[in-house]
Parts: structure tokens; C-alpha cells; sequence
């Protein structure tokens, strides 16, 4: 199933998309929760839930509600892997924005965060006057949702704990990112992580591998790269991640970005307001947004 969060007039609820469609399950079974990491922690039994529902849910058109980020605020930082596709870690170091650089290829996962308030959904505009020094980026890629704790987990069960995959855009301030050296600054302004336009459930995609993520900028393809190029899989992050800390029900780790961001050309080609950025990934979806 595709999981929706989306808003009309009769408020914020999960829905499932069915086509064009969205599915109103919630108007079939009232005590499904309206909130999706509240769904996300009913595991196996809240997706058979809304399997039963679908059946007989009412479809409402787009014209009468809003997407939203699938988890329109997270509990926690989204988490994130950069350096993770061989040929962005080549352009990225040529680029000479990491400040924080020791090698091209990393020999383990480089983790940073983004603050929850830059979650906004499909539609909704990244807003480059939070970025003062204009140096605003993109970068598409894929995530997956946590559905069940991860503690101390090998590769070889990580993937009993994926609720899911979505599309993240981890739109990055390059000269803030280079300039505090950390990276969370430049990754974390308000809107600079879109995201969505659903939840793709785990069952939906047992060969996530085999998907690819292709990144349009005014309808120019920037970006086209398989799933199965990351350096460090998503069993490898889950195992790396877990050994140092819990994840939890809903937390959201995006996996990297492949080849085709904007500091990769001369002169680097920065997001400019009045631009439509797309990125779309097989089994998901597309995430489209413009920019201010």
C-alpha cells in the first residue's frame, strides 16, 4: 500500500492513494489513528486494518485535499547518509564544499541529521531566504521508515524492522554546510526537507534494489540512479545505526544521493526561486515542489 497523510475540510488523517485517489479509510474505521507514526506503531495488524477498510473507503479527488509529508513533523531528527553513491563522492569532493573531508569514498557511513522543522510535503515551497548565503542545492533520495525498535540489529534481520520507503529531498545550504564544517546547519532550514508523497509498505518493494531515483530541475533530468549503487545498503544502516542507539517506530533515515547535484557543475547550478524541483523513485512515487 501507498500511506498518505493529507488535510481537507474535515481535517488531517492517514488515507491510502489508489491512483489519482486517496482512499478515506479512516471514514470506514474511525478508531485507525490520524496521525502516521501512531499507525506506523500498530505494525502488522494497523496494515491489515487498512486493507479491510480500502475495500469499502470512500475515494476522494486531489482537487479536494492537500498531501502532506507523510510524517508531517517527525518525533526525532530525520537522519541521513551522505557520501554514499561512489560517483556524488567523487563530484562532492572535487567540489571542495566538505569542509570536514578525510577520504572520497568513506570506509563507514557518514551520518548527520535534519531538524524536524525542515519537513514540509509535496507542493509546498523550498524557501531559499532561509538560506543567506544563496547557495541552495538538491538532492533526491530514497528513505525508509523504522516500523518496529532496532536495537543491536545484524544486516541479516534489519529489514524485519523497515515499516516502508518514501522520497526525501535533502535540499542543503552548500556554503553553510562548508562553513560550520558539521553539516546540520547547512541541512536543516525550514522547508529543506520535503518529503513524500507516501509511505510505500515494505511488502510493496521486496527488491528496493532494483528501483531507481531520477531528480528533474525545471523539468531537466539532473539526477538518474540505481537503489542498488548505494555504497552502504539500508540492512548496513540499520545495523549501523543500531548498534549505538535505539530506532524507533517512524524515525526516517534517508540513504544518500547519486550523481547530479547542483555544486557538481562549473559553475555550480544553485536551486533559484521561480524553479520546480522533481524527484521520483520506482514503486514510490514523485515529490514535487517549487521554489521561492
Amino acid at each position: 500500500m501507498r500511506i498518505v497523510t493529507f488535510e481537507d475540510r474535515n481535517g488531517r488523517r492517514v488515507g491510502v492513494l489508489d491512483g489519482e485517489e486517496v482512499a478515506d479509510v479512516t471514514a470506514v474505521d474511525r478508531e485507525l489513528p490520524a496521525e502516521m507514526v501512531d499507525l506506523v506503531e500498530l505494525g502488522s495488524s494497523g496494515l491489515e486494518r487498512l486493507r479491510t477498510a480500502l475495500a469499502s473507503a470512500p475515494r476522494l479527488g486531489s482537487g479536494s485535499l492537500q498531501i502532506l509529508a507523510p510524517i508531517p513533523r517527525p518525533r526525532k531528527n530525520v537522519m541521513a547518509v551522505g557520501r554514499n553513491y561512489r560517483d556524488h563522492a567523487k563530484e562532492f569532493s572535487e567540489s571542495g564544499f566538505d569542509a570536514s573531508e578525510k577520504q572520497m569514498i568513506p570506509d563507514h557511513p557518514v551520518i548527520f541529521t535534519k531538524a524536524p522543522t525542515s519537513v514540509i510535503g509535496p507542493g509546498v515551497a523550498i524557501n531559499t531566504a532561509n538560506d543567506p548565503l544563496g547557495t541552495t542545492d538538491y538532492e533526491g533520495e530514497l528513505a525508509f521508515v523504522i516500523g518496529t525498535p532496532a536495537k543491536a540489529v545484524p544486516p541479516e534481520r534489519a529489514m524485519d524492522h523497515v515499516y516502508g520507503y518514501t522520497i526525501v529531498n535533502d535540499v542543503t545550504a552548500r556554503d553553510l554546510q562548508k562553513r560550520h564544517v558539521q553539516w546540520f546547519i547547512g541541512k536543516s532550514p525550514d522547508t529543506f526537507c520535503p518529503m513524500g508523497p507516501c509511505i510505500t509498505t515494505i511488502d510493496e518493494l521486496p527488491d528496493i534494489g532494483a528501483s531507481w531515483m531520477r531528480t528533474w530541475v525545471n523539468g531537466e533530468l539532473r539526477q538518474e540512479a540505481p537503489i542498488s549503487a548505494l555504497i552502504f545498503d539500508v540492512p548496513t544502516l540499520i545495523a549501523t545505526l543500531s548498534a549505538v542507539m535505539t530506532l524507533e517506530p517512524g524515525d526516517v533515515v534517508a540513504t544518500g544521493t547519486g550523481l547530479g547535484v547542483g555544486i557538481g557543475f562549473d559553475p555550480p547550478r544553485y536551486l533559484q526561486p521561480g524553479d520546480r524541483v522533481e524527484v521520483a523513485i520506482d514503486g514510490i512515487g514523485r515529490l514535487s515542489n517549487p521554489v521561492i
